[in-house]
């Protein structure tokens, strides 16, 4: 008897989601993720579940009882970021809310040549980031720092998007002498910091921050190709798309919705990544 296809037929679970999470995952990667999913409900917070997936080249962990889950749900399983298979591959990925780097190991798997610089303000989840990114070497970039309109002192707000939801934590500036005061970023400084001329994809989910970062000086826009960022709003975020849409236009992007994703592709001129 072939067992293999003996247990994926009894594991072959009834509803399409989980028709979709084996194919994507495989049986292995699926039995995994089963096992993390499963353990969020009877596990002690962050006991740590190695992950795999044929979207990302190396293992992955994720911690129970966070939102890991749900992180690598829609990376992997949903693939948030597959309507962007298609460019060429850019030189320069700006992950702006890498999380702990299930979108940066999408992006440096999907494109072996492109280098990533991961940005992510949570202490957490950049610990987690950095083991996550580790086997990809120097191709990534790690910058544990927030993304705001310039530089200047912020701090991560112990606020949240709702109970059980700390993947949205919010930032806000502070004094220099405040506990937790970490330096901001600002994509000017992370292009000039990367020896590149241009920003062949850029990834922003920034928990509202990019209420601040569309408010200020956007000519950085002129040096980007393509942006796929998650625009928030109230009630738990500041209003990120309208000075959004009051600064896209007239750049040359085309502008599209992919789900929760605004894509905007440089129409012409200009190779990505070049």
């Amino acid at each position: 008897m072939n067992w293999t296809a003996h247990l994926r037929r009894r594991l072959m679970p009834r509803t399409r989601y989980r028709r979709s999470a084996l194919g994507r995952l495989g049986l292995a990667g699926w039995l995994r993720w089963r096992r993390l999913t499963a353990g969020n409900n009877v596990l002690a917070p962050g006991t740590l579940f190695p992950l795999t997936t044929p979207a990302a080249r190396h293992p992955l962990l994720a911690r129970s009882g966070t939102t890991d889950a749900a992180v690598f749900r829609q990376i992997f399983i949903e693939r948030e970021y597959e309507c962007l298979d298609d460019i060429a591959e850019p030189a320069l990925i700006l992950d702006c809310g890498a999380n702990v780097g299930y979108s940066s190991a999408y992006f440096l798997s999907r494109f072996p040549h492109a280098r990533v610089i991961a940005v992510e303000p949570d202490p957490g989840n950049f610990a987690l980031l950095t083991r996550n990114l580790a086997p990809y070497g120097g191709r990534a970039e790690l910058i544990q720092s927030a993304v705001w309109s310039h530089r200047t002192w912020l701090q991560l707000s112990p606020e949240t998007a709702g109970p059980g939801q700390e993947w949205g934590r919010t930032v806000r500036e502070c004094e220099e002498n405040e506990a937790g005061a970490m330096l901001a970023t600002d994509i000017d400084a992370l292009l000039a910091g990367s020896g590149q001329e241009r920003v062949g994809l850029l990834k922003m989910d920034i928990e509202g921050s990019e209420a601040v970062v569309f408010t200020g000086n956007c000519d950085w826009l002129d040096r980007v190709d393509l942006i796929a960022a998650e625009l928030h709003g109230p009630p738990w975020f500041p209003d990120g798309r309208t000075p959004f849409e009051a600064v896209v236009p007239g750049r040359g992007f085309s502008v599209s919705q992919v789900g929760e994703l605004t894509i905007c592709r440089r129409r012409a001129g200009r190779s990505i990544g070049k």
